[in-house]
């Protein structure tokens, strides 16, 4: 083999590889704007869940006097797990002192959502 086919032939062979590289990185992508495709129609869905599953009982949540002498102030957000009997099934809590989320865990036993097909993923913020 010559110096010219020799340098051809890894010329060649390092095209192939870095077409097997953008090959790869263009799975990848696609396979991230599918993922960010599912969670986009996820979150339509809990959107929708919101505006279809409306509270047919849902007292607020009372300021409690402790954080009230200790001016805490601040949201506390909260995703619902709403069975399709309307009642809230799980609570998952993202963030807010202590003394707030335990006001929200108080008011929410006695929430209750109207009836649907399914459960619903709803997700509410508390501000005090």
């Amino acid at each position: 083999m010559s110096r010219f086919e020799a340098k051809t032939h890894g010329m060649f062979h390092s095209e192939s590889k870095l077409e097997r590289v953008r090959e790869t990185n263009m799975r990848a992508v696609q396979r991230s704007m599918a993922i960010a495709g599912l969670l986009l129609a996820f979150t339509g869905a809990t959107v929708s869940a919101q505006q279809t599953r409306k509270p047919l009982v849902n007292p607020s949540p009372v300021y409690p006097e402790l954080a009230r002498q200790l001016h805490i102030s601040g949201s506390v957000k909260v995703t619902l797990i709403v069975g399709p009997d309307g009642l809230i099934k799980e609570a998952q809590f993202h963030g807010g002192h202590p003394l707030l989320v335990e006001a929200v865990q108080k008011a929410l036993k006695e929430w209750k959502y109207a009836p649907a097909s399914s459960s619903s993923a709803i997700l509410v913020e508390f501000k005090f």
